[in-house]
């Protein structure tokens, strides 16, 4: 089998590459061309991978990968990655998380019809949710350029689907952590600054808000419902979410916990904008996934967090530390889930 992931260096997609080399995938991956993209998430595997240069702006590159790899399955897994980015740039959001998908689509429509396609859609295209917890029927009211531009890829898969018959299907993915997250997301600030305070390198951990709920799973029990999704006979859409709410403050109490520390000590709280106007939360109801798919979560959130914290202790070791000093984020336009 062999299997084309745009977005193979973000979290998503190095977690999938692994889980499809442990099934016997020949996997290839997608990279920007004159682009430095970050491969550290997927070097301890980089051997075992092909790697394509192929862009979702570029229509023919597109078409070229499909044509001379001859996947059995895609996983578009590239785009923006969090709302703010999106509302920086949202003419580049649209044409990436919107037309870059419309493109990929097009481009299996005309080399292989029969590859089997998984679109990664988001809970931001719920945005301000009419009720809760989501499920695949609840209506998509989104609030940023990335929740609108997800929300017309997700359509446009489901009419290509429709019309031409592609096995496509996608997964509305709630948010998902892992010791992989990009590091300026709020949960890997945090076991961050907790392997910095349990290290004596760092003394408080300054927090806007700790009330945010979000449903939060690992992004490892994620991908393996991207192909779970692709094995089903028939092709459909799925909430891919635990179904559980967690604040952040309970993600500090899980992270300090993790190092025998109590997070009373050390989070200082001071709000940097005015209070979010509350809105219904965005919680995922699997069922369908659990139904259909027999898929369920398999690592709690304590252990997740046990992992994130972990690994950013162990980034702060004496052999690791100059490498974790001069670690960039990848740039804004190669940004994948």
């Amino acid at each position: 089998m062999k299997a084309v992931i745009t977005g193979i260096t973000g979290q998503d997609g190095s977690y999938l590459a692994e889980f499809l080399l442990s099934r016997g995938y020949d996997v290839h991956g997608t990279v920007r061309p004159s682009a430095s993209s970050r491969l550290d998430r997927i070097h301890p595997i980089l051997h075992r991978l092909h790697l394509h240069e192929a862009d979702l702006l570029d229509q023919m590159s597109l078409i070229h990968l499909l044509a001379d790899v001859s996947p059995d399955e895609v996983y578009n897994l590239a785009g923006h990655v969090e709302s703010e980015a999106g509302w920086q740039h949202p003419l580049m959001c649209a044409e990436v998380d919107a037309l870059g998908t419309v493109r990929l689509l097009e481009a299996i429509r005309l080399v292989n019809p029969d590859i089997r396609f998984f679109q990664a859609s988001s809970s931001e295209i719920f945005g301000q949710a009419i009720d809760s917890p989501q499920t695949e029927r609840t209506e998509f009211h989104p609030r940023s350029p990335l929740g609108s531009a997800k929300a017309y890829a997700h359509r446009m898969t489901v009419a290509y689907r429709q019309r031409y018959g592609l096995k496509a299907g996608c997964g509305i993915l709630f948010e998902h952590e892992s010791p992989r997250r990009r590091r300026r997301a709020i949960t890997r600030r945090i076991t961050d600054g907790v392997a910095r305070i349990k290290l004596g390198l760092q003394e408080k951990l300054v927090l806007s808000n700790l009330d945010l709920s979000r449903d939060r799973g690992f992004a490892g029990d994620y991908v393996r419902a991207f192909w779970m999704m692709l094995q089903h006979p028939s092709p459909d859409d799925y909430i891919i979410a635990t179904g559980r709410m967690h604040s952040l403050e309970d993600f500090c109490k899980s992270a300090f916990s993790a190092v025998d520390l109590d997070w009373r000590d050390y989070v200082q709280v001071e709000p940097s904008s005015p209070p979010t106007p509350p809105s219904i939360a965005l919680q995922g109801d699997a069922s369908h996934a659990r139904r259909t798919l027999l898929w369920e979560p398999e690592v709690s959130f304590r252990e997740m967090i046990r992992m994130m914290v972990e690994a950013d202790l162990e980034r702060y070791s004496p052999k690791n530390r100059l490498q974790t000093d001069v670690l960039a984020e990848t740039p804004l336009q190669e940004n994948c889930l």
